[in-house]
């Protein structure tokens, strides 16, 4: 028998459930299917590790969803999902004729049916299986009702965030305690790992970590590669609980650095204060984003400024490594209450960011370590 293991109370879930079913209202539709990972977590509370396989949430205009998946996922259906009606596979089952005969039994066979369209499992031979068997539904993309909902973080999710952050900070004193001329890239990223895992941690990370040249690109992952004195290394630590997601990066030095290297780490942080500075509600993206970029190129520090400076993080499953919200200089958005962000500066191999949380006045730095150049 499985133990409820429910990660929010269940009026957290209703209430969800409820806003996107008044959003099906408006757009007359009779109801979705959320083939997205996030989306079937978000809204029914079901969780289990092999959500890349067929499986997806019938959720109606009224009334409660439907589960679609594989049978061995029984035991996590009875104790993450709150809602009870399920259709669930063998391995020898037709997928795409027991999801029609479900969607046509519980919505009808003629729907106006929204569906994710940019739901990564939502295969084009998943979505052209289904469609041929409902050729009298109507399909309309809905990729945006649920993933714009959950910009807007609870109380309860950002607790899994500031347990996330305390997990990042004890991956990042592993980092730099193993930084060291000598030891391998592979090390640090098992001390890394190990110390987020202990720190409470679901899953290990330790995301981005590179030494030497590679430092200066982003994205780089650890490899056998021995740390050499005077490299730069990169490391961003990116853990989670409940798999909701803060992450932050500082710089580091093997053994010596220079003047000019603290001098260009100072320089970062202050243009990253002057950017957090203008973060608060009702805020255009475009202000700290530009203040980023103009104190950078004004710095000397880089010759152009392409990537983004924030972007909004939460209840993220591989592959996915953030929301859709992101600061750039053509960005539309304004920062509210409850939104939770990765804000990153980048220049010469060396990175500084924070995550954090908007408040109603201001933010609030969910990660907390010192801000510095670390020498090893």
């Amino acid at each position: 028998m499985a133990i409820d293991s429910y990660w929010f109370a269940r009026e957290e879930y209703t209430q969800r459930l409820e806003r996107v079913q008044a959003e099906l209202k408006k757009r007359n539709l009779d109801g979705m299917l959320a083939f997205l990972p996030e989306t079937v977590t978000y809204l029914t509370g079901f969780f289990t590790r092999g959500y890349g396989s067929f499986q997806f949430a019938i959720i109606p205009a009224s009334g409660n969803p439907t589960l679609i998946c594989r049978d061995v996922e029984e035991y996590y259906l009875d104790a993450t999902c709150i809602f009870p009606d399920r259709v669930m596979w063998t391995d020898s089952d037709d997928k795409n004729a027991l999801s029609v005969e479900a969607v046509s039994s519980r919505i009808g066979t003629a729907p106006r049916l929204g569906i994710e369209m940019a739901a990564w499992p939502l295969s084009v031979k998943r979505f052209e299986g289904i469609k041929a068997g409902l050729p009298g539904a109507e399909w309309i993309d809905c990729s945006d009702i649920v993933s714009r909902m959950r910009l807007i973080k609870s109380p309860a999710e950002v607790a899994y965030q500031r347990k996330a952050a305390e997990a990042a900070e004890a991956g990042m004193a592993a980092a730099i305690e193993t930084a060291k001329e000598g030891n391998s890239e592979r090390e640090m990223a098992a001390a890394i790992c190990a110390a987020m895992v202990r720190g409470g941690s679901d899953l290990p990370g330790p995301g981005v970590l590179s030494s030497g040249e590679r430092a200066f690109h982003l994205h780089g992952g650890y490899t056998d590669r021995v740390l050499s004195r005077g490299d730069i290394v990169q490391v961003e630590t990116t853990p989670n609980s409940h798999h909701y997601h803060a992450r932050f990066m500082r710089p580091i030095r093997v053994s010596e650095a220079s003047d000019e290297d603290h001098r260009v780490v100072e320089t970062l942080i202050e243009i990253q204060d002057r950017a957090l500075s203008e973060v608060r509600p009702g805020v255009a993206a475009t202000v700290p984003d530009a203040i980023y970029r103009e104190g950078v190129l004004g710095a000397g520090l880089r010759e152009t400024y392409t990537n983004k400076t924030f972007y909004s993080v939460g209840l993220l499953l591989q592959p996915n490594g953030g929301e859709p919200l992101e600061a750039e200089p053509k960005a539309t958005w304004t920062f509210q209450p409850g939104m939770t962000f990765h804000t990153y500066v980048l220049a010469r191999g060396f990175g500084m960011s924070e995550t954090i949380h908007i408040t109603e006045d201001g933010y609030e730095r969910l990660t907390n370590f010192p801000r510095q150049l670390f020498v090893s």
